[in-house]
């Protein structure tokens, strides 16, 4: 149990990849909702980070089933908070990344987290890198009845020269975590990914291609991914709609831990609220 009104489990599932995906369930603690959503973080994101479990309860308290869950390589273990496994977050590619949304997707349509009761239907939301995969899903998976991004990449291309390099002389570069302070591996086979998916990995064309409801989220201030970004996917999506948040930045001002909201974290959690309750 999550606060008085919402239901909460913590459930695992695993693809035909073998690789565990860890994910909370929340659903509101009467009555068997209609509607779900699926929420995915972002590069160096987990499902416990700072907003997913507030926002995930808001959610659930505004009617829906509720699954935020971990990519399968996001390198956290059972202890869900600590990446115990940089191994795992090495390996990790785009591509793994669709496949393992596609297969929450794929779950949550079939009941599986809903006591085999299919929803009428299911939207995504994901939060930066996790808004990339989104787009590209909701292209792709005829399933996806209604898309929130918030801070969203319009282009998974984000590696330097000096990454670059690192892959192709050592097969290996490494990018920091300000939290933990660790040194985190990114192995060439995510280069060799983005390369050989060049076509199915451009996020702004797959945004051209998203038919179904959505809502672009970004803080006007983002020093992460710049608002520039926004405007381009709203100029690419012929359904998108844009909300700019003024004065706010990549997390709408959330930490990790969060001990309470901000008001920029209201504005997009409410806007989130009102697209999903008119789309879905």
């Amino acid at each position: 149990m999550e606060g008085t009104f919402v239901r909460h489990d913590r459930v695992e599932t695993t693809p035909p990849h073998g690789d565990v995906i860890r994910a909370d369930v929340r659903a509101p603690a009467r009555g068997d909702p209609r509607t779900a959503v699926l929420v995915a973080h972002g590069f160096k994101g987990f499902k416990d980070w700072g907003f997913f479990p507030r926002l995930s309860e808001r959610l659930a308290e505004d009617g829906h089933l509720v699954v935020s869950f971990n990519f399968s390589l996001n390198g956290t273990g059972p202890d869900l908070v600590d990446f115990t496994d940089l191994e795992a977050f090495g390996r990790n590619t785009l591509s793994r990344e669709l496949e393992d949304l596609r297969w929450m997707v794929d779950r949550t349509m079939a009941g599986d987290w809903s006591g085999g009761r299919a929803p009428a239907a299911t939207g995504l939301l994901g939060h930066s890198r996790g808004g990339g995969a989104g787009i590209v899903t909701a292209a792709e998976h005829s399933g996806v009845a209604a898309l929130v991004t918030w801070a969203a990449v319009s282009s998974f291309h984000r590696w330097g020269d000096e990454h670059v390099r690192d892959w192709t002389t050592r097969g290996v570069t490494y990018v920091p975590n300000a939290r933990t302070g660790q040194q985190m591996p990114l192995y060439r086979t995510l280069w060799d990914d983005l390369q050989a998916n060049a076509d199915r990995l451009d996020v702004t064309a797959a945004a051209a291609m998203v038919r179904v409801p959505w809502l672009i989220v970004h803080g006007e201030e983002d020093a992460t991914v710049h608002v520039a970004e926004a405007h381009r996917l709203k100029e690419a999506g012929p359904s998108a709609a844009l909300r700019v948040i003024a004065g706010s930045g990549h997390t709408f001002e959330a930490v990790h831990p969060m001990e309470e909201s901000t008001p920029g974290l209201e504005a997009a959690v409410e806007a989130t609220l009102r697209h999903f309750r008119a789309s879905l």
